[in-house]
């Protein structure tokens, strides 16, 4: 079964819920229709893969105001988004960054390294292992402030795990989950110009604690 998209001028979601007799099917659309697109309804756009991926984790790592309250009440509501070992496995990292000290008033947020996003190298960006299982890499800085002092900046390569997980369509309309780790992150390298360099406006900072 595939869904025939003409060429249209507006954006589409990419998720569309579709009926059938006796259940509902949740149909992945690339984001770019221009030259239209054949999908079989099961088939998941590595496109949609990754940025479920980098918008999940991006979510989980914000903490606004204080990472302490922030943490917990981020994998709470994200719940849906999470394979139970990926749950406890957070729950686990959220005590060991509490225990050292490493939340309280703790402001932090990550975004994409300039240049490492999808579209600048897609077969490196997610790996298809399966129907049903992806390896998304996710390159970011990870700032963190303790009032009004940044005190981390780290370039961080995320190799995460998705898996399509359709059990709870109300509460996860894209019907995937991240399943935490493929392999252990990794520090690296900034690309020129991505982010300010140590001893400049916004730079400057430990290398210490997680990433």
């Amino acid at each position: 079964m595939a869904r025939r998209l003409a060429d249209r001028h507006e954006p589409e979601p990419a998720v569309h819920p579709a009926r059938a007799p006796g259940r509902q099917l949740t149909i992945h659309v690339p984001p770019d229709l221009r030259s239209g697109s054949t999908r079989a309804w099961w088939d998941v756009p590595p496109e949609s893969v990754y940025a479920f991926a980098f918008y999940v984790w991006q979510q989980v790592q914000r903490w606004p105001t204080d990472g302490e309250q922030n943490y917990p009440r981020n994998l709470h509501a994200l719940s849906a988004y999470f394979t139970p070992a990926c749950q406890a496995f957070l729950r686990q990292d959220y005590e060991h960054r509490r225990s050292s000290g490493e939340l309280r008033q703790r402001v932090r947020g990550i975004y994409e390294i300039p240049g490492r996003g999808f579209g600048d190298n897609p077969t490196m960006r997610v790996k298809t292992v399966s129907s049903r299982d992806w390896i998304v890499t996710l390159d970011v800085s990870a700032d963190e402030y303790y009032g009004a002092e940044q005190v981390k900046r780290a370039l961080v390569r995320y190799p995460l795990k998705v898996v399509r997980l359709d059990v709870d369509p109300p509460r996860n309309p894209f019907g995937l989950a991240l399943d935490c780790y493929d392999g252990a992150p990794q520090r690296i390298e900034a690309p020129s110009q991505a982010v300010p360099p140590s001893g400049t406006p916004g730079g400057g900072l430990s290398q210490g604690g997680n990433p």
